[in-house]
Formats: C-alpha cells, sequence, structure tokens
C-alpha cells in the first residue's frame, strides 16, 4: 500500500488544493473518451481527489526514528502520479455505476464546445490507447521532457513508455493547430463546464431543483464555472490588464500558418517547447513583465519599452535551455524573453522587433552562455548551416535543429580583448513552401549580443541602395565581409536589424599598386536611424585583413536609398614610400576637390593626389545634379 507520513500526506493535500484544475485537466485527457464527456468530467474530478495518499499510524520499525534516504518526492508528484495510475486503471473497463464519482442530479456536465481541430482532436485521441494521451499530457500540460515523462509512465504502470512516446509524437505531428495549444482550450477543461438538464418532466419539484444545485456546488464548484486555474470570480469580466496576464489567453498561432499567409514574421511562428502547456510558468512570466520584482535583471535592446502588456501577447517558445526555463512572448512590436534560471532571479531581455520580414524574423537567441548561443528558429528555415567570415573559401559546417527548433550551440563573436581571429554567422534558407518560385536564396545573420540576430547583407559595384541587396553569400560578399566583419564589434547592443556592406567605388592605385575596394557599411536599427561605416579595401596578403576606416556617421541617411550620394578619403602610403591622397564617390559624384593642405581637383569619381602623410585635407564630391557631398570623416 502507498502509505506515508503525515507530512507527506498534507503535502499532497496542499498540491491537490493548489494545483486541481491542471491535475483534472491531465485526468480527464487521460481517461477513455468512450466513458462520455459527462462521466469522463465527474470521474476525473473523482479520482483526483481519490489520489490523496493514506498516512501511517506508527512507524513500521517500532517506534525508531526513519533513516535519512533518497529526497522525498514533492506532494505535487505525488498526486500527479497516483491520478494517472486511477486514470490509467479505467482503460478498457467496462462502464460501472457511480459509486466512486461525485454525484450530480438532473444535469449533464462537459466543456465548452471547441472548434473543427478541438474536434478532431479529441478524435484522434479516442483511437490511441490512454497511455498515449498521457504521454501527449505530460509533454504538453505539465511540460516535461522525453526523459521526465518516460519515468513517469513507467512508475504509473504503462508497459513500454516508449511505444507510448513515439505513438503521442506521431499525434502531435499529425495535430495541425498544435497539441498544446489545443488540449489548454475549453474543449479539454473539465473544470469550466456548462450544464444540460435532464428528465425535465421529473423534476418539477423544487426539492429536487435544490438537491441538483446542491450536488453541483459539492464537485469544487464544477458546473459553476471554475476557470482554468481557479482564477476568475463568477460573473466576473476580466479587465484588459487581467486578460493580458491570463496564461490561457495567450495567442497560438497554428503550426503551418507561416507557410500560408501573406506576413511571414514573428506572428507566422507557432508555439513551441515542451512547457508551452504550463500555465505555471506562463503566468510567472506574465507576472514578471507585468511587475518585475526588485532583483529582476532586465536587459533591453536600444529604443526598446518594457512597458507592461497591454493585450494577451502571443506565446512563441516555452521550455528548458541549458537548465534555463525560457519563455519568449511577442506582443506585435517587441520580443520579451523571460529566463528563470534554477535557485537565482529572473531575467527579463526585450527588443523590438516590429516590421519584421522572412529573414529579421527568422531566428531569436533562445539561450547565452559564455562564448556561446543558441538560435530558436522560425519554421521556414532551412538548410541550417554555419560559417567563419574571416575565412571566405572554407566551407559551411551543418548545424543540428530540435524539432522545437533550436539549434545546438553556435560560437559568438569575439568580444572586447580578445581579438578578431573569427567571426561566425548562421546561414538559412528560406523553406521552399515560402514563394513557391522554387529554391530560395540563402541568407546570412550574425549575433551582436542582442535578442534578435542581424541580417547581413551586400549590395556589388554599381548596385544602388534600396533595390535589393544581395544575400552576402556569394563569393565576392564573402570576400567583403571577411575584410569588414570585425568592424561589426562596435554595433553590439545597438539594436541594429541589419547590416549591408555597399561597395560604392573601386580605384586604381598609384604605382602599380593594384585595384581598391571602397565600401560603405550601412547599419540599421530597428528604431530607425541608421549608421554608417566607410572603409577603404586595398589589396591584402591575406583574406580577412581589415580594411581601414576611412569615415563614420550616426543618425544618418548616408548609403541608404535616401543618400545615396557619398564621398571617403585616405593617407595612402605606396611602395615606394611615397604618401598619397585617396578619394572616392559614389556614382552621382561627378567630381571631387581637395582644398586646404592639400589641392586637387578631379573631374570622375575619384581623385588621386600626392600628399604629406599628415597634411590636412577637406575633400567635397561634386554631384552631377549639382549640389555636393562632403567626405565623411573618421
Amino acid at each position: 500500500m502507498d502509505e506515508r507520513t503525515r507530512a507527506d500526506v498534507e503535502r499532497a493535500e496542499a498540491a491537490i488544493v493548489e494545483h486541481y484544475p491542471r491535475l483534472v485537466r491531465l485526468t480527464y485527457l487521460v481517461l477513455p473518451p468512450s466513458i462520455g464527456r459527462h462521466r469522463r468530467v465527474l470521474t476525473a474530478h473523482g479520482l483526483v481527489q481519490r489520489a490523496l495518499p493514506r498516512a501511517r499510524l506508527r512507524r513500521p520499525d517500532g517506534g525508531l526514528p526513519a533513516q535519512r534516504g533518497p529526497a522525498a518526492e514533492s506532494g505535487y508528484d505525488v498526486v500527479r502520479l497516483r491520478a494517472l495510475r486511477l486514470a490509467l486503471a479505467h482503460e478498457g473497463r467496462p462502464v460501472r455505476g457511480p459509486a466512486a464519482m461525485p454525484q450530480v442530479w438532473g444535469l449533464r456536465l462537459f466543456p465548452r464546445a471547441g472548434g473543427a481541430e478541438e474536434l478532431a482532436l479529441d478524435q484522434a485521441l479516442s483511437t490511441v490507447p490512454a497511455s498515449v494521451r498521457a504521454a501527449l499530457g505530460l509533454w504538453q500540460l505539465e511540460g516535461l521532457d522525453e526523459d521526465a515523462a518516460r519515468s513517469v509512465l513507467a512508475r504509473a504502470g504503462v508497459e513500454d513508455p516508449d511505444a507510448a512516446q513515439r505513438a503521442a509524437s506521431q499525434v502531435d505531428r499529425e495535430t495541425g493547430a498544435g497539441a498544446a495549444a489545443l488540449l489548454n482550450s475549453g474543449e479539454f477543461d473539465p473544470c469550466t463546464v456548462q450544464t444540460r438538464p435532464t428528465d425535465l418532466l421529473r423534476r418539477r419539484q423544487r426539492v429536487r431543483v435544490v438537491l441538483a444545485l446542491t450536488a453541483v456546488l459539492a464537485v469544487g464548484a464544477v458546473a459553476a464555472g471554475v476557470s482554468r486555474g481557479g482564477g476568475e470570480r463568477a460573473g466576473h469580466t476580466p479587465t484588459t490588464a487581467e486578460q493580458a496576464l491570463d496564461p490561457g489567453r495567450l495567442l497560438r498561432t497554428p503550426n503551418d500558418q507561416w507557410a500560408d499567409t501573406s506576413r511571414v514574421d514573428f506572428t507566422a511562428w507557432p508555439a513551441r517547447g515542451r512547457q508551452a502547456g504550463d500555465q505555471e510558468l506562463l503566468a510567472r512570466a506574465l507576472q514578471v513583465w507585468a511587475a518585475p520584482p526588485a532583483d529582476t535583471r532586465i536587459m533591453t535592446s536600444a529604443g526598446t519599452s518594457t512597458r507592461p502588456p497591454d493585450h494577451p501577447p502571443q506565446l512563441l517558445y516555452a521550455g528548458l535551455i541549458d537548465n534555463v526555463m525560457v519563455v519568449v512572448l511577442h506582443d506585435g512590436e517587441r520580443l520579451v524573453r523571460y529566463a528563470e534560471p534554477e535557485d537565482a532571479t529572473p531575467t527579463l531581455h526585450f527588443a523590438r522587433v516590429d516590421d519584421a520580414d522572412l529573414t529579421t524574423g527568422a531566428a531569436l537567441v533562445i539561450g547565452r552562455g559564455h562564448g556561446w548561443m543558441r538560435y530558436l528558429l522560425a519554421p521556414w528555415a532551412s538548410d541550417v548551416t554555419v560559417r567563419d567570415l574571416l575565412a571566405p573559401g572554407a566551407p559551411v559546417h551543418g548545424l543540428h535543429v530540435a524539432p522545437d527548433g533550436v539549434t545546438d550551440r553556435i560560437p559568438t563573436p569575439p568580444e572586447g580583448n580578445a581579438g578578431c581571429g573569427h567571426w561566425p554567422a548562421a546561414q538559412f534558407r528560406p523553406s521552399t513552401r515560402i514563394g513557391g518560385t522554387g529554391v530560395n536564396p540563402p541568407f546570412l545573420v550574425t549575433d551582436l549580443d542582442d535578442l534578435v540576430p542581424v541580417h547581413l547583407t551586400s549590395l556589388p559595384p554599381g548596385g544602388v541602395p534600396g533595390g535589393g541587396p544581395d544575400a552576402a553569400t556569394g563569393a565576392p560578399a564573402l570576400q567583403s565581409w571577411a575584410r569588414t566583419a570585425c568592424s561589426l564589434g562596435s554595433l553590439r547592443g545597438a539594436g541594429v536589424r541589419s547590416v549591408n556592406n555597399w561597395a560604392f567605388a573601386g580605384q586604381r592605385l598609384p604605382e602599380g599598386g593594384g585595384s581598391a575596394t571602397w565600401v560603405c557599411s550601412r547599419a540599421d536599427t530597428w528604431r530607425g536611424p541608421g549608421s554608417v561605416t566607410l572603409q577603404f579595401l586595398p589589396p591584402a596578403a591575406r583574406p580577412a585583413d581589415p580594411g581601414r576606416i576611412a569615415g563614420r556617421a550616426a543618425n544618418t541617411a548616408a548609403c541608404s536609398r535616401f543618400g545615396t550620394p557619398v564621398v571617403g578619403d585616405v593617407h595612402w602610403q605606396a611602395k615606394s614610400g611615397k604618401w598619397y591622397l585617396l578619394a572616392a564617390g559614389s556614382q552621382e559624384v561627378g567630381g571631387i576637390d581637395a582644398t586646404g593642405g592639400v589641392r586637387a581637383t578631379g573631374s570622375g569619381s575619384t581623385l588621386l593626389a600626392p600628399a604629406g602623410q599628415h597634411a590636412p585635407a577637406q575633400v567635397v564630391g561634386r554631384l552631377r545634379s549639382g549640389g555636393s557631398v562632403r567626405a565623411l570623416r573618421p
């Protein structure tokens, strides 16, 4: 017999009281649908109430204190296991009378009716054994991973837990909207029920009406419509703020909506993760977001608000990442990542993602450690690989992605004084289900310490900003990024959305020095303003030799479609030791003038003039359309 100390029983009783709706929902799922919804509701309540273990009346060792053994199970684990055993025992059992159930006379009880997807899932569950339904419930309602669920199933008496989990995976895959979202709907909530009368003609006497209502109230307020979590009062209409903090109201996108929508961004992401059905975890994340405790660590990308949610947000992920419980939410404008380490204070990270698209909404950072990070990928990201931007000729390396979209660890770019010997970037290819025009080109992203990676693009010579930059995965683009990637470090934590390398000019160097390329690297932020870095790339001995910074500007339209005219200049030393002033402009520049310590004039888009190593010069480009543009300064 499963007998325990009085302290154990008290803990178990407290767990039943605190988690009653959660336990009843799990038990209801496991019970055979063939017994009917009314009997299933009452049996679920009855089994959870019977899950309370018995207390020992005396110590079995004759009064000696028990020896210290393994750590005791939590009260919740005990009652969950007992309720599961009782529910599994109903499989194949003939329908009996109501002796073991709470009694309700004159009323039929059943959960709220769902839609077509809930009905389809209920029908699918009716065709599989109770052990499969139990495995699905442990994953999607309890948030257990496969190993933990296997252990619980085995202890509950399931003969082949692995087979049960394989079958549960199949049901999950075949559920269009995702089993987690559907199992948390009203269709599977036996604590929020509707009532219908029976035998009306025989219940005209008032005493029977009183008995029926009393019985309903006695079943833990089943017929009174106890809310999912027990928080809403009967007749109370939740305020907008209360609705925003209700985990039961979180928005969950159907699994395949991304393949059939014109808006391919974070709104198309389905809810994923083993804890997507953990109402308590989701409630904690929402509460900390709305009212962070004093010791909560809060991180924000530049220009991002930390205001509480004003409507129910969308759930993107909830699960365990490297021993940290992580919840990711999206409110239409921001991503919010809630991280709950073991025995540590929670962390909130806010990032703007309004106007995301196929590439900028393709990944987010789900976990981060010393020298590594993991991405959570959009469902349309395929052919996932990793490459080193400083080794443009090296092959890419495959990156394993778990079924829930979480990648293996990826090295992070070097920081501070660590040098710049490598610069990892992830390469994705949009699924062929996007666009419907065959194979889509790959694209690159890299991590700059924000919640969302930065999309890297490239524009070759002759290209015009705003005209559709290349994906930065061709050989010329990779060669350009090999020499400019290390300059990305200055953009860390700036809320950068994308960085485009625009080769706006080429120039022949004096004394047979070869050809140089002028590149404008423009970083656009999620909040709007952008910054630019001009780099001069002369011939290099190694593919990753960095270029020279020729100019910078913040909060500028330069090198965008609204600021295509650009000019840069540098002092450069030839092999002979002689110094020159070199300047170059984009296509709109028809001439360049240098004044100050160097006086020279050129009629084209480049200028070359002998100059001292430190001779000051003011360089101005003359536009073909009239007007002028000054060279950017370092």
